[in-house]
């Protein structure tokens, strides 16, 4: 039994391979693979020597060669075969443990130039870690060094089974796809700017993050994975670091990601309250524990069992608070001692911990599923420019609902369609979100609102189809609005809120968030 060992990832080598020599096995390997096997006392048969044929170009020809390929796909079932084989002198290789050079992390690095990513790209190994996989009935393929110890305990029993044949050459085809997606992404340029257009075949690589008890439903399976995308370093919900409490639902995540992003769009302390994956409460203050207050006083009901982030340290009075009532999660950039401790009393609350080394979204695509398809999109990621913003009312803004307007037009981009958000002080009074129709918004958000709606200002993510909305709004008390504008009743819409002595701005761009 001869195994092809080479490997970029040199994790557990040396006992692998000496548990392949215990059992028989002759052990053939590849430049550093093979110097790393000597080292640790090992023996093992050099590829060229198998081939009859030196290393080339650098390393990038030394086993795309018919006696390594030959050996690896014979079919063992086939006499016809074998009898090929031997015709040519060349032997069966009945185990392949490979992986790949790092392109993933080469991309990754800052200032990298197309010269060095392009040298990351594996040919050989992912030839014959497909190569192996395709025969895994007569083949072992093993890509990741924590299978070496269960491969290894079939092998010390026998032999492997067919089942974990299958299962290990499944693994290794989802490796090499992974890869190759990554090279694809880099090389279309995802991010490369407005030239950029959509490709004939897309492909996504992802990693296992985390496997979940369940879904959105309990009688639906689960897993969070990582999404790897080429040349950017995203960190994601996925990266927190949890302190405390239960496992993470599927549901936690969604939430727990929508209140993270919303946490971030404000350079004051800024806390978030999420609620199936809507921001019920969002404020900005001048400490953590007024900005606390100020989000939960925005739906109080809704904050009840809700998703708590913050954009700055959580310290002990707000922890104080925050352990006061029922929350599922609370995310922080980090924790005074003193906090962590009060939050330890709550021992089913889930606790956060996420640097905020990558706050900003990576552009990138928006990707929804269909049935039977998918549809991908740019990230709605931009920054507003907000010199293209106008105000289209008689009255203006005064500075304090400026202050608002701006505030207000960041959270509606986070709520669901139809989206209407009523701010004061920075901090959201209602919301309106999910309605087949923008008036209802209005009405849901301003009765949400209540005695707090008299001298708040309105966002909306899209333009006001009629004047209606604007009216239900200053009946209200609302004082400003801030909207895309173009409607076709903009003139009808723009003078009602004039009548009413509202300002309006139009920021010329729309947020929907079906």
């Amino acid at each position: 039994m001869r195994a092809l060992l080479s490997v970029f990832d040199k994790t557990g080598l040396d006992s692998f391979g000496h548990g392949l020599s215990m059992l028989g096995w002759e052990l053939i390997s590849t430049g550093n693979t093979q110097r790393a096997l000597t080292e640790a006392g090992l023996v093992a048969t050099s590829v060229s020597d198998v081939t009859g044929s030196p290393e080339m170009l650098d390393g990038r020809v030394k086993t795309l060669h018919p006696a390594i390929h030959g050996g690896i796909l014979a079919r063992r079932d086939r006499a016809d075969h074998l009898e090929e084989l031997d015709a040519h002198g060349i032997g069966s290789i009945d185990m392949v443990v490979g992986n790949l050079y790092p392109f993933e992390r080469t991309i990754q690095t800052p200032g990298i130039v197309d010269i060095d990513a392009i040298e990351e790209i594996d040919i050989g190994g992912p030839a014959m870690i497909r190569a192996a996989a395709k025969n895994f009935a007569g083949v072992i393929v093993v890509i990741d060094p924590r299978d070496y110890e269960s491969v290894l305990a079939e092998l010390q029993s026998g032999d492997v089974s067919a089942s974990t044949r299958r299962k290990l050459a499944a693994k290794a085809f989802a490796h090499v796809s992974a890869y190759d997606s990554l090279i694809a992404a880099y090389l279309q340029g995802e991010t490369s700017g407005d030239d950029w257009s959509f490709p004939e075949e897309i492909t996504f690589a992802g990693r296992l993050a985390q496997p979940l008890r369940y879904g959105e439903n309990p009688h639906q399976r689960a897993a969070a994975y990582r999404r790897l995308v080429a040349g950017q370093t995203v960190t994601g919900i996925l990266d927190a670091e949890q302190l405390g409490g239960k496992e993470l639902s599927f549901n936690n995540i969604v939430d727990a990601d929508t209140a993270w992003q919303a946490a971030w769009i404000s350079s004051r302390p800024c806390v978030a309250v999420v609620k199936h994956a809507i921001p019920c409460g969002l404020a900005a203050a001048g400490s953590p524990s007024q900005a606390f207050d100020a989000a939960v006083a925005g739906d109080p009901v809704s904050a009840f069992g809700g998703i708590i982030a913050m954009n700055t340290t959580l310290d002990e009075a707000t922890a104080t608070k925050v352990s006061a009532s029922f929350f599922e999660v609370v995310i922080a950039p980090d924790f005074e001692p003193a906090a962590l401790a009060l939050l330890a009393t709550k021992p089913n609350l889930r606790v956060l911990r996420l640097p905020a080394s990558n706050t900003d979204h990576a552009r990138g695509w928006d990707i929804k599923p269909v049935a039977g398809g998918l549809l991908v999109q740019d990230a709605d990621t931009q920054p507003d420019d907000k010199t293209a913003w106008s105000v289209v009312s008689s009255r203006q803004p005064g500075e304090d609902e400026e202050r608002d307007l701006r505030f207000a037009w960041s959270a509606v981009r986070l709520i669901k369609s139809n989206a209407i958000v009523l701010v004061h002080d920075e901090a959201i009074a209602g919301v309106g979100s999910g309605q087949p129709n923008r008036l209802e918004s209005v009405a849901i958000a301003a009765r949400l609102a209540g005695e707090r709606a008299p001298g708040t200002v309105l966002a909306s993510d899209a333009f006001f189809p009629f004047p209606d909305g604007i009216e239900a709004a200053a009946a209200a008390g609302i004082l400003a609005v801030i909207q895309p504008g173009g409607s076709i009743r903009d003139k009808q819409v723009i003078a009602a809120a004039d009548a009413a002595g509202m300002a309006m701005v139009f920021t010329g761009t729309r947020h929907f968030r079906h």
